[in-house]
């Protein structure tokens, strides 16, 4: 499953990230957003999703999320 298809409020483990950008991952792993860690979708918008990572909370477009395998 993909973090496009979670339900919202619950919370799921990141199994992996599926993109080839090394700079996007390793802006992702900046932000705590890396296989192992907690997330949660707050909300899913039109162009993307809310996310709550590490008591963080940031938008995330579809192809990202698309991207993210939880």
């Amino acid at each position: 499953m993909t973090l496009k298809q979670a339900i919202v409020e619950k919370e799921y483990i990141i199994k992996s990230i599926n993109i080839d950008d090394n700079e996007l991952n390793s802006f992702l792993f900046s932000l705590g957003c890396y296989a192992g860690e907690k997330i949660c979708v707050i909300s899913h918008l039109k162009g993307g999703c809310i996310v709550s990572v590490k008591d963080s909370r940031y938008h995330i477009d579809n192809n990202l999320a698309s991207s993210i395998v939880i």
